[in-house]
């Protein structure tokens, strides 16, 4: 699923190349919007929040968008051939004279008035990368649940908008502490928020989630990706376990035994 720095970056460039013009072809591919009319409206901008996007429209329009596990957005010119998947795959185009993005795989998209935005996105927490960043509030819906694990405290967006998987894993392991650790038990939760808001920062203007400094290839993530791998910092081979709740929100933690203390995934 992408992170909440990959989202920014996409809405970045889709607020580049389409806002102040004006829609000459409004195809959205869902049962629900097929009749949906969007053409001659204005693009007002594309905004993110958290992992969604929302596509501002003149009128008071906005079409909401989220990636999910493999949804994208691609541009491309007028008249350039589309790469971005077979054509089955695609439920929305949007096109100016100049720019058309073809969303790809949206796993949600709808139509609502722009006044009405919080009825998508009212439920989430702070947003790391959003101009209203409240780390405070961020550390106080962590710690309203203190017993329960950090690493799914992390992913629920309800706390914080904009953490995935891969920074639930290196920002435990950057703390020094297991996925399993309580929140309430954890050292420093505002200097957990504070690094989460770093790490999505420096990386929202580029691609991939840099979290050691090193951009070589393997060498990106101390513990993300590197199952039965060694660890970065010490050797030690990263193990994997199941974290969340299961089947619908179940992720792959990883983590160093011997970098991160705390408990142990629980045995079914």
């Amino acid at each position: 699923m992408p992170e909440g720095d990959t989202v920014w970056l996409t809405a970045h460039r889709l607020s580049r190349a389409l806002a102040g013009g004006t829609l000459v072809r409004a195809d959205l591919r869902v049962p629900r919007l097929a009749t949906a009319d969007l053409t001659g409206r204005r693009v007002e901008g594309v905004v993110p929040r958290g992992k969604h996007l929302l596509t501002r429209l003149g009128g008071g329009l906005t079409l909401h968008s989220h990636l999910r596990m493999d949804g994208a957005w691609h541009l491309y010119a007028p008249g350039e051939r589309w790469g971005g998947g077979p054509q089955w795959q695609v439920r929305a185009i949007l096109a100016t004279a100049e720019r058309v993005a073809v969303g790809y795989r949206l796993p949600v998209l709808e139509l609502l008035p722009t006044a009405e935005e919080d009825k998508a996105v009212g439920h989430l927490g702070p947003d790391l990368l959003g101009p209203g960043w409240d780390p405070a509030e961020a550390v106080r819906r962590l710690l309203a649940d203190p017993g329960r694990p950090v690493g799914e405290a992390l992913l629920d967006q309800r706390n914080l908008a904009g953490i995935g998987n891969v920074y639930a894993a290196e920002l435990c392991f950057l703390r020094g502490i297991t996925p399993w650790t309580p929140v309430g038990e954890a050292p420093g939760p505002d200097r957990l928020v504070t690094l989460a808001h770093r790490l999505l920062t420096a990386n929202k203007a580029r691609h991939g989630h840099i979290t050691t400094g090193d951009t070589r290839r393997g060498r990106t993530h101390w513990v993300y990706g590197r199952a039965d791998r060694p660890c970065l910092r010490c050797g030690t081979l990263v193990r994997t376990a199941e974290h969340g709740t299961p089947p619908d929100r179940a992720r792959v933690a990883y983590w160093c035994p011997h970098c991160q203390r705390g408990p142990a995934p629980p045995t079914n």
